[in-house]
């Protein structure tokens, strides 16, 4: 059960998809250090969802978890109403939810090709054109990508072609926002310690992949929540229709 907020004039509000585990997680909660009530989107784990608002309430901000498919618009639509009928409008979106199939190309089953595309290609075309809707003056959207996009990695065919479309759509919306003040960018990053990434990886493969960048070390959900946090407030204002590849510094 949630509790209605009162708005302020001055508050600034993110819908944060995909935002009870990971990288979406650690927006969620980066964003509400910043000041912004946080609407944590989830697809199925409500109980995840639940320990994300719990846990932004602890440290002082203001949440509540929205269910819905992002591939969905009826129910991307009902979760922007929720949005602003909580809070009062709508200020930064960040598309976070994501799907991966790993296989060979010649191998890959059709229906997870299927799946992956839905929830990345058709669910950030869905969130995006509600956020083009919505947002006011002032605010972001991000999407995400992977840097696989460009390290090209065997296995990874049907990810990275997902995440090149959502690259691709980047720049051009940005373009149709002219004159509103908004800005769009998405955020690819590398090796991330998140349990998408490490679920089916041996320890060696994982050791292999944290030593690829000359940081040598995998990326931390925190590392990602703070180009995202950037990018939203007004110190990244300037930035508008990048890709960045948030990585340590693979190619």
């Amino acid at each position: 059960m949630t509790t209605k907020h009162t708005p302020s004039a001055d508050a600034r509000v993110a819908v944060v998809t995909g935002g009870s585990r990971g990288i979406g997680r650690a927006v969620s909660h980066r964003l509400a250090q910043d000041g912004l009530a946080v609407v944590v989107n989830y697809a199925r784990d409500a109980a995840s969802a639940q320990e994300t608002v719990a846990a932004i309430a602890a440290d002082g901000g203001r949440a509540i978890a929205v269910q819905a498919d992002v591939a969905d618009e009826k129910e991307v639509a009902a979760l922007f109403d929720r949005a602003e009928a909580e809070f009062g409008g709508l200020d930064v979106v960040v598309n976070s939810a994501g799907r991966m199939a790993l296989a060979p190309i010649a191998d890959l089953d059709l229906a997870d090709l299927d799946a992956v595309h839905r929830t990345n290609i058709r669910g950030t075309f869905v969130v995006a054109q509600q956020a083009a809707r919505r947002l006011r003056a002032g605010g972001s959207f991000v999407g995400f990508s992977t840097s696989v996009v460009g390290t090209r990695f065997p296995a990874y065919g049907a990810y990275a072609a997902s995440k090149a479309a959502v690259e691709a759509m980047t720049l051009i919306l940005a373009r149709e926002l002219r004159g509103r003040d908004i800005t769009v960018n998405t955020v690819a990053p590398g090796p991330t310690a998140t349990d998408l990434f490490l679920d089916g990886k041996t320890p060696e493969q994982i050791d292999q992949l944290a030593k690829t960048p000359p940081l040598e070390r995998l990326g931390t959900p925190q590392d990602i929540a703070q180009v995202v946090a950037f990018l939203t407030s007004p110190a990244g204002h300037w930035v508008n229709g990048q890709v960045l590849r948030a990585n340590g510094g693979m190619v």
